[in-house]
């Protein structure tokens, strides 16, 4: 009776760290995502920056051309 007391036991803290093991495994999957969209995120920003930039310098040059005249 009691082989099969401490076999049960084992058996029910195996499941709860399978069950750890998986919550711990979508966790670390989901901050993975969520870093990939931050990168995403980050380099569509420094695209929209540079084409800002561009700009910017485009209409300055545009100013100088329009002042030496």
């Amino acid at each position: 009776m009691k082989n099969i007391l401490v076999v049960l036991a084992c058996v029910m803290l195996a499941a709860c760290g399978a069950d750890t093991a998986t919550a711990a495994a979508n966790a670390a999957l989901i901050k993975k995502q969520e870093l990939e969209q931050g990168k995403k995120t980050m380099e569509q920003a420094k695209q929209s920056i540079g084409q800002s930039m561009e700009l910017m310098q485009q209409s300055a040059q545009r100013a100088d051309e329009g002042a030496g005249k």
